[in-house]
């Protein structure tokens, strides 16, 4: 039987940033395959009437300085983006977009924009900037823009996230192995052993 982590994710969640550095190595040592399902996080907390935990003062300080610490035990570079919190709807798009239409190229795209929002702290929400993050990775910036106009990657995106929510999904990241949900990348170790 094959294995298989469905990974729910959305670029502007850093917990998600650190399950995505962590989940392929866990699929590379359990023998599984990891499934990309892009969401977006706002439709999830709109349907399940979730917020983000930076939201509340108090809990984003500490959540912060959690997340510090899990990336010093997973030993990958995390840097609080002042841009916080990003509007991830035109990347999502995108992303989806890159899946759906070009799925040879998909893993260098999200590589790319995990990089820029979690390690190097650039701002997202300005077109600019997202642009010029496409061209120094080698993607160019028009083509992706037309995939985030398509209505076909629209209706992927909208559908991924009602299925996720329909799943029981309320945040990101979300993770499944078969029917099991696994909820943020401080539960890695549960999915290891739901593979193993």
């Amino acid at each position: 039987m094959s294995k298989t982590v469905e990974f729910f994710f959305d670029l502007g969640s850093p917990a998600t940033y650190l399950a995505y550095t962590q989940l392929p190595k866990i699929c590379a040592q359990t023998g599984s395959q990891l499934v990309y399902k892009p969401m977006l996080l706002g439709g999830v907390f709109k349907a399940t009437g979730n917020a983000s935990p930076a939201m509340i003062p108090a809990k984003g300080r500490y959540m912060f300085k959690d997340l510090d610490r899990y990336a010093q035990r997973y030993d990958v570079p995390l840097k609080f983006n002042p841009h916080f919190p990003i509007n991830t709807l035109m990347l999502m798009r995108a992303i989806t977009g890159m899946q759906v239409r070009h799925p040879e190229r998909f893993q260098a795209f999200i590589d790319c924009l995990f990089n820029a929002l979690w390690v190097e702290g650039r701002n997202l929400d300005d077109p600019a900037t997202v642009a010029a993050v496409l061209t120094e990775n080698g993607f160019e910036p028009n083509a992706v823009l037309a995939l985030t106009a398509d209505e076909q990657i629209k209706t992927v995106l909208k559908e991924n996230t009602e299925h996720a929510v329909q799943r029981g999904v309320f945040g990101a990241p979300s993770m499944f192995v078969g029917d099991e949900l696994f909820f943020g990348q401080d539960r890695l170790d549960f999915v290891r052993e739901a593979l193993s």
